[in-house]
């Protein structure tokens, strides 16, 4: 079944629900996903009702390091400033890959279930998947992190490799290290190299809950316009200096990105979704009935999104959700910082090419 049709069900569910979702909670409107003591409770009780009667100690230690990291108080970090990936991103698609690694378990012969210990690896792996934006405090060349995000995958492997084996999980650190490459596109996905298919089950889910939980977030299109382009300009993504003395310009503003999001949608996420990661999101349904409340959001995103680029009412495009860095006004700081990459571009001229 294709993601179109499968969410059909439960957009009518979501559609005929009497509260209206919150801006910083999950799908389902029930947990505080800028809450790391909520979400480490609600993941909690899925890993218990999994998996009754196992440990999941390291676990506990993981969110706790999270906080640590993420909110600046790791020592030799400076904690997360990246205004579209933030800790609230972290924490939802977390929830959203504990949800499907249930799903998963409870849906599979006992054969192919991929026990307690490899949904803590999961777990771990969706915690500091974004590790790598988060700048070391002897960096003196990146003033935030969203610079790091060609190598931010990489960086974050070596990050959950090196803390697996201060945790005592050190034989699982090779693998999240390349579990990790399934939330991007730093390496292909062919070339990630894993013996075990469970491996690569628990990396499928991981991109799948990393891809399901930012676009089904209830402010994603205000997100993609003023947080994910700014981002992108600080990452040199919006406009990139190519070697030969060219600069493509991929994205004009935030609202050019956003019209380029229902093909970005369609020709490659969905892509991923159902193909590459073989509809793993069709697990998380186990869990509702049958139903897809990330998949249900998804498409009334996208559909709203057309319809405003269709009419051109823009303005209606007017939440303005908090964001969870550790800057007091994160995204003036990263527009701050935008504006000065802007101005030295137009002061350093060369030839346009077409994205």
């Amino acid at each position: 079944m294709s993601v179109d049709t499968h969410s059909k069900g439960a957009m009518a569910a979501i559609m005929a629900a009497p509260q209206v979702r919150r801006f910083d909670y999950d799908v389902t409107n029930t947990v505080n996903v800028s809450c790391i003591d909520e979400v480490r409770s609600a993941t909690r009780e899925i890993l218990y009702q999994t998996w009754p009667g196992a440990s999941f100690d390291e676990l506990w230690l993981a969110f706790h390091d999270f906080e640590l990291l993420f909110k600046g108080r790791m020592p030799g970090y400076e904690g997360c400033d990246t205004v579209y990936h933030d800790i609230q991103h972290t924490l939802d698609m977390t929830l959203a890959t504990a949800r499907l690694l249930a799903g998963y378990e409870i849906s599979v012969d006992q054969a192919e279930q991929l026990g307690p210990d490899r949904a803590v690896l999961g777990i771990i792996c969706a915690l500091f998947h974004d590790a790598g934006y988060i700048r070391e405090s002897v960096d003196r060349e990146h003033r935030n992190g969203a610079e790091l995000t060609n190598c931010h995958i990489a960086r974050g492997a070596v990050m959950v490799s090196s803390y697996l084996w201060r945790i005592g999980l050190g034989s699982y650190a090779a693998r999240a290290a390349e579990i990790l490459h399934f939330t991007g596109y730093e390496k292909p996905l062919d070339e990630i190299v894993l013996d075990d298919p469970l491996d690569s089950m628990v990396g499928h889910l991981l991109g799948t809950g990393d891809l399901i939980a930012q676009m089904a977030d209830r402010c994603y299109l205000e997100k993609c316009r003023d947080r994910l382009y700014l981002e992108f300009v600080l990452a040199g993504i919006a406009i990139e200096d190519g070697d030969n003395g060219t600069r493509t310009v991929r994205y004009q503003s935030g609202i050019d990105l956003l019209l380029q999001t229902p093909d970005f949608y369609r020709n490659v996420v969905k892509k991923r979704l159902d193909q590459d990661f073989n509809k793993a999101y069709r697990y998380v349904e186990a869990l509702y009935n049958g139903q897809n409340p990330y998949l249900a959001f998804i498409e009334r995103n996208i559909a709203y999104l057309e319809h405003i680029i269709e009419t051109g009412e823009w303005p209606a495009l007017r939440r303005s959700p908090p964001c969870f860095t550790v800057n007091d006004d994160p995204v003036l700081a990263a527009n701050i910082l935008v504006n000065q990459k802007l101005d030295n571009l137009r002061k350093a001229p060369k030839v346009l090419a077409t994205a």
